[in-house]
């Protein structure tokens, strides 16, 4: 159970001796309150001291309620365990080797929340790096099989409640994979002709080479709980990093503060830190994106133009093409193919209803040893591996590739049903699945159908997700302390692997905010978050019919965020006004915010008037609703300059600003404007209920792009 406290006074946790009466006293110097004192079954487990006030405590029900009333607590909720959401996506961006850099890059420290590193990779390597930057206070946790460098230059690793499971190595360094990854995509030196076993073969580089590494290990084999998470944001706020890049997430959005990530960004937004979020994998279901603070960056994963696909010989001379990525090269030209609906595992109690779906024990070892089997849906692919097979032929369409654990190739329904009218039509049949081949994708970039999409249950008028960014089959630094999918019976150990999802869309936006920040060390959280948002490209409603809900502000594109001409900047006031428009009382905005702030007329804000780069409108389906946005922009751009306001808007959706012109004489001036928005959306048609428009301040050089949105 984790609890968090007022940061107002100074309280302490006066704990003693592990005794069979545990006690906990809560002391603020004047009253004592008695937490706890349950013949054992609560105990602390943790206190956050360093940049925010809280604790874990295993705690009873009762204690847990008892809690909740005691004075200068803010909330209390339980220690959840949260799930991880991966070298030609920077080219593909336009953001080459060669792009305009500062000598400041390599004083940029980017925390990694994840799983960790792997300090022998190449792409850790500290050739040519200096010491590290005086303003850094971290530490590099001592352990026996793990050193930092002047690449990596601290290193802590987190687990609350000290149960560690195999493949779990108890120290910083990586045993998932995951951490490497995602550390390497946003700050990984160079290294040429890397490759997944000659596969997406190349430069391999992070997006902010020169940039130092601080890990901070918060996800096991167990996955990613509140304690250590929020433990990990705690100590990186003091050690002095300038970006946090978190690629985890539960399995839906909840309140702002019972939500350790949104707590844990909310105090590095204070110390001026941009936490960059990975939006989730629960795609294409709407309402699904789980990292939804208006504080942090909410990054979406699309595609790159590369896509690979995994071709299956039948006896026949038949080739079908389908989605995977297969490193293997069967020696045979032609092996034994079988259906897993024919190879039940009867002796423990299987049947083919079962089998056909080739998941778990379901398939018997004697009949699919050495054979390829088809299945009726996309599994992991340990089942057919622990029974055996040499390879597996899965139905099911995926419009992104993975690796398995043995050879396997996913085709669609059309080329499934052929690929299955021939097994059932042949006496011996026989099938090979070759290893992948690359191909261009003329259509990237689109955001990738696992991507969770909006709109943001927590606060519907806030656009989420931010943008978008590569995440589709990204090849980063790997650990070779597991093999390429850690699953039983894959012998493959690589440097190099080849990963999708969120967890690498999010890297790239921590890079390109960490490149911002290079050029522009004093600009707030908000302002290098605004400078990605307005100058990303919308991608096309064609390939991407959930729209923002997709894409956000659009694709990311790091060269033009270093000079977005104005910026829509916010402090910590303007969330604490939102707070309090959200109906946060004033106890709760004090105890979060460490000063007496309180919710006033003054100091009271809807979404509407949060300083957002982006517009929201959630509307009721057949009537009109109305509303007035407040915005302020600063200017970054040239000193003497005139914006003017260019609206698009589709039927059934009206933009209104005013002023439409914006003049400005000198860098750092501030100009406030009005957005009025009408929008009415036919409540008869459940296909189209969503108007997307937009809003761009034009000088002639700069195009500040906020995209216009109402929905039902």
């Amino acid at each position: 159970m984790f609890c968090r406290s007022s940061p107002l006074e100074k309280r302490n946790l006066k704990v003693g001796l592990p005794t069979v009466s545990g006690t906990l006293v809560w002391d603020d110097g004047v009253h004592k309150t008695r937490i706890f004192n349950s013949g054992g079954s609560s105990s602390l487990l943790h206190s956050y001291r360093r940049s925010f006030n809280g604790f874990v405590a295993k705690l009873t029900n009762d204690d847990a309620h008892k809690l909740t009333n005691v004075e200068g607590i803010v909330s209390v909720f339980p220690n959840k365990m949260k799930q991880l959401h991966t070298t030609r996506s920077w080219d593909f961006m336009g953001f080459s080797k060669n792009v305009t850099r500062t000598n400041l890059e390599s004083n940029i420290i980017i925390g990694m929340l994840d799983t960790g590193i792997w300090p022998e990779s190449e792409s850790f390597n500290d050739e040519g790096f200096g010491p590290p930057p005086k303003k850094w206070k971290g530490i590099c946790q001592v352990s026996s099989n793990f050193t930092c460098n002047n690449k990596i230059i601290g290193a802590r690793y987190y687990k609350a409640d000290k149960n560690f499971h195999p493949p779990d190595i108890q120290s910083p360094r990586d045993s998932e994979g995951h951490g490497s990854h995602t550390s390497s995509i946003a700050a990984g030196a160079f290294v040429h002709k890397a490759s997944l076993s000659g596969l997406a073969s190349g430069l391999a580089r992070g997006g902010v080479p020169s940039a130092r590494i601080a890990v901070y290990k918060i996800c096991w084999a167990t996955g990613c709980s509140d304690a250590d998470i929020l433990a990990a944001f705690d100590d990186a706020i003091a050690d002095g990093v300038d970006v946090i890049s978190l690629s985890v997430g539960g399995s839906f959005a909840i309140d702002y503060f019972k939500d350790s990530i949104a707590i844990g960004a909310f105090h590095s937004m204070k110390n001026g830190i941009l936490t960059s979020n990975s939006a989730g994998n629960s795609g294409p279901q709407l309402a699904s994106i789980t990292n939804v603070s208006p504080w942090s960056l909410s990054v979406a994963a699309s595609t790159i133009d590369r896509k690979f696909f995994t071709e299956v010989k039948l006896g026949n001379g038949e080739i079908y093409k389908g989605t995977s990525i297969n490193t293997v090269e069967l020696k045979r030209n032609l092996y034994p193919f079988i259906y897993g609906g024919d190879a039940p595992n009867t002796k423990k109690g299987y049947d083919s209803s079962e089998s056909r779906y080739c998941s778990g024990d379901s398939l018997d070892k004697a009949l699919v040893k050495g054979k390829i089997v088809l299945c009726d849906s996309v599994d992991s692919g340990e089942g057919p591996s622990a029974a055996g097979a040499v390879g597996a032929i899965m139905q099911y369409y995926l419009d992104s590739a993975f690796n398995f654990p043995l050879p396997v190739s996913c085709l669609g329904s059309e080329d499934g049903t052929d690929v299955s009218t021939y097994l059932n039509t042949t006496r011996k049949p026989k099938a090979k699945i070759l290893k992948s081949i690359e191909e261009k994708d003329e259509q990237a970039p689109y955001v990738i159908s696992f991507s969770s999409r909006g709109p943001n249950t927590i606060t519907y008028d806030i656009l989420k997700p931010d943008l978008t960014a590569p995440g589709v089959d990204i090849l980063a630094a790997w650990s070779q302390g597991t093999t390429v999918t850690g699953y039983e019976g894959d012998n493959r150990i690589v440097p190099y692997n080849i990963l999708s999802g969120t967890s690498m869309s999010c890297p790239h936006a921590t890079a390109a905010a960490a490149y911002i920040k290079s050029f522009n060390p004093t600009w707030s959280p908000a302002a290098i978050k605004s400078a990605l948002m307005t100058t990303a490209v919308p991608l096309s409603l064609e390939t991407n019919t959930d729209a923002e809900f997709a894409f956000g502000s659009g694709h990311l594109v790091p060269s033009s965020a270093l000079d977005p001409g104005l910026i829509y900047d916010a402090g910590e006031i303007d969330y604490v006004k939102f707070l309090c428009g959200q109906g946060y009382d004033k106890e709760t905005v004090r105890l979060v915010t460490g000063d007496q702030s309180s919710c006033s007329n003054s100091i009271n804000g809807t979404a509407w008037d949060l300083n957002y780069p982006s517009f929201a409108l959630s509307a009721t389906p057949g009537k009109s609703t109305r509303r007035v946005f407040h915005r302020t922009v600063t200017n970054v751009g040239s000193a003497v300059s005139i914006y003017r306001a260019m609206v698009k808007a589709p039927p059934g959706l009206e933009i209104e600003v005013r002023p439409n012109l914006l003049g400005f004489k000198a860098i750092g001036e501030m100009k406030s404007f009005i957005v009025k928005v009408k929008a009415k959306i036919d409540g008869n048609n459940i296909t189209n209920m969503m108007l997307s428009g937009s809003l761009i301040w034009d000088d002639g050089l700069h195009q500040v792009r906020s995209p216009v949105v109402a929905f039902a």
